[in-house]
C-alpha cells in the first residue's frame, strides 16, 4: 500500500470467502479495528475522517468498508446480517494473521463488534462501542431515526433531499456542522446499483423475518452476559437513532462495561465529539502495564 498525504494508507483489498473486503490502515502498535455505521453511503474512512490520525499516534489503525458498502463486495446474508458481518470481520483479521484486535465500532459496526466477541473470543481485545444497534430492538417500536434509515431505499429510492434530512435529523445534534461536501459524497456513494439492487441495511421481511430480529436483537442473546471483555460504551445522549437507554442495557449485562454518555450529543459521537471521543478511546486502549 502507499501512504496519503494524511498518513492513512491507500488501502489495499484481501479475499474473505467469498468476498472482497477492501480497508485501510495507518501506525502502528496494538491492533484497534474501526468498524463503521450503516447509514446510506457509509464507508470506513468517512465514518471515521476525524479519528484515524489521533489513534495512528499510539496505534496500527485499520478501517474496513464492511461487506455490502464502500469498496467491499456488496453483499451480506440477510437472515443473520450481524453475524455475517462479524464473520467477515474476523475473516479479515485471519486474512491479515493478527491473533486479535481491539474493536472500535459505531451503530451497525458496534453490533458487529459486539457479535463477533460472542462468536469468536478470542479475536478481541478490548470493545468501544458507539450507539451500538441490536440493542432492545425487538421491545419496542423503532425510533425515527431508525425508521428513516431502514425505508432510504424504499418507495421512490433514493434521494440527496432525504439523505440531507436523515443525517441533520437524525445523526447528529448540530445539524450546522455537516458540510454540502458530506451530503454531496454519502449521496453518491449510495446510488451504487449494486447496493441499490440488494440494500446492506433494511427492514426484515418474509417468513424468515422473525427470526432475523430476534438474531439482531443482541441483549436477547445469553452469551452477552459472558462477553468479559473491557468494554466502553460512548452513546450520545441525544441519539436519535438508537435509544440512549440501550446503555444500561448493556452495563447491566456486561460484566465489565463502562458507560459515558455526552450530553447534547447525537449519533456520530466519534464524528460529532472528535476531541472527546480521541481522548476517551486513546486512554481506554492504551495497555495495561
Amino acid at each position: 500500500m502507499t501512504s496519503t498525504d494524511n498518513g492513512v494508507e491507500a488501502g489495499r483489498t484481501v479475499r474473505v470467502g467469498d468476498r472482497d473486503i477492501f480497508f485501510t490502515e495507518s501506525g502502528s502498535g496494538p491492533v484497534v479495528v474501526l468498524l463503521h455505521g450503516g447509514g446510506p453511503g457509509a464507508s470506513g474512512l468517512s465514518n471515521y475522517s476525524r479519528n484515524i490520525e489521533a489513534l495512528a499516534v499510539r496505534f496500527r489503525v485499520i478501517v474496513p468498508d464492511m461487506p455490502g458498502y464502500g469498496r467491499s463486495t456488496k453483499r451480506i446474508d440477510q437472515s443473520d446480517p450481524f453475524g455475517d458481518l462479524a464473520a467477515a470481520i474476523g475473516g479479515l483479521l485471519d486474512a491479515l494473521e493478527i491473533e486479535s484486535a481491539h474493536l472500535v465500532g459505531n451503530s451497525y459496526g458496534g453490533a458487529a463488534a459486539l457479535r463477533l466477541a460472542m462468536d469468536r473470543p478470542e479475536k478481541v481485545g478490548k470493545l468501544i462501542l458507539m450507539g451500538p444497534g441490536g440493542i432492545g430492538t425487538t421491545r419496542a417500536l423503532p425510533t425515527k431515526g431508525l425508521q428513516s434509515l431502514l425505508s432510504y431505499y424504499g418507495g421512490s429510492g433514493p434521494s440527496r433531499v432525504e439523505l440531507a434530512d436523515f443525517i441533520r435529523e437524525y445523526l447528529v445534534f448540530d445539524a450546522s456542522a455537516v458540510t454540502e461536501e458530506m451530503i454531496d459524497t454519502r449521496y453518491q456513494a449510495s446510488l451504487d446499483p449494486e447496493v441499490m439492487a440488494n440494500p446492506p441495511l433494511r427492514r426484515p421481511s418474509g417468513p424468515s423475518a422473525p427470526k432475523t430480529l430476534w438474531r439482531m436483537d443482541l441483549t436477547r442473546d445469553p452469551r452477552l452476559a459472558k462477553v468479559t471483555h473491557p468494554t466502553l460504551v460512548l452513546w450520545g445522549a441525544d441519539d436519535k437513532v438508537n435509544r440512549p437507554a440501550g446503555a444500561r442495557m448493556l452495563a447491566e449485562r456486561m460484566p465489565n462495561c463502562d458507560i459515558y454518555l455526552p450530553a447534547q450529543t447525537g449519533h456520530w459521537v466519534q464524528w460529532e465529539r472528535s476531541e472527546l471521543f480521541n481522548s476517551l478511546a486513546a486512554a481506554f486502549l492504551e495497555p495495561t502495564s
